[in-house]
């Protein structure tokens, strides 16, 4: 059995903890008889030197050209630049996205990589999801995406996109559990030490909003140790 082809995109100022997760979780899946069921590969758009989001750079041993003959193209989160602040891609970030959907290839994102996806077209009209603290800025830049930051990832067949860092994590599972299995998926997850299943959206990770309806909370008087004197 061939296996599957992935390839990562790492755009500048790329999320160093979502670069590393297609390699850790779908790189690491095999078969009942120990093969590998995927070739994962990163790639910068000419191959050169880019910074992470941790402050080093990544070195990759390939192009953008590894994305023509991909089954699956992952683009990780990245934390600025024309995506994210003016919903347009550079022209050499459209070229190596153009036309790998119409050629059958599928495309992922995690977190703010959500973007990038948005900016080549390919989620108009389609149901998507990203850090639900980006969600206002996403919905102001691309109205026309059909946009959930409830759920920490949205599979639509040959699109996915996945909320921020951890959810990255659920989608990979949930490739591999779409495409061999779920006991393909749990070995992974086992050797990963991660739930193979998280329940809930991000409305569990969201900051609460403040009841102006509810009584002020008691002031807290000044800290002691246990059995101090009081005065």
């Amino acid at each position: 059995m061939a296996r599957h082809e992935v390839a990562v995109l790492a755009l500048p100022t790329v999320v160093a903890f979502e670069l590393g997760l297609p390699h850790k979780l779908m790189g690491t899946a095999v078969d009942d008889d120990g093969r590998p069921l995927y070739r994962v590969r990163v790639a910068t758009v000419d191959g050169g030197p880019v910074r992470t989001s941790a402050g080093y750079q990544v070195l990759p041993e390939h192009d953008a050209s590894i994305l023509r003959t991909a089954d699956t193209v992952v683009v990780p989160g990245i934390l600025g630049g024309p995506p994210r602040e003016d919903g347009v891609l550079p022209p050499d970030i459209a070229a190596a996205l153009d036309g790998l959907g119409t050629r059958g290839a599928r495309m992922v994102s995690i977190c703010t990589g959500a973007f990038v996806l948005a900016a080549a077209g390919l989620l108009d009209g389609r149901p998507a999801t990203t850090h639900w603290m980006h969600a206002e800025a996403f919905r102001t830049l691309f109205p026309d995406v059909k946009l959930d930051a409830d759920v920490l990832y949205v599979d639509d067949g040959d699109v996915l996109t996945s909320a921020g860092n951890a959810a990255g994590i659920d989608l990979c599972l949930h490739i591999v559990r779409r495409d061999h299995g779920p006991a393909a998926a749990n070995r992974v997850a086992r050797r990963t030490v991660v739930a193979p299943w998280r329940e809930g959206g991000q409305s569990q990770f969201m900051e609460p909003v403040p009841d102006p309806d509810a009584p002020a909370p008691r002031r807290p008087g000044r800290g002691r140790w246990p059995g101090s004197p009081t005065r």
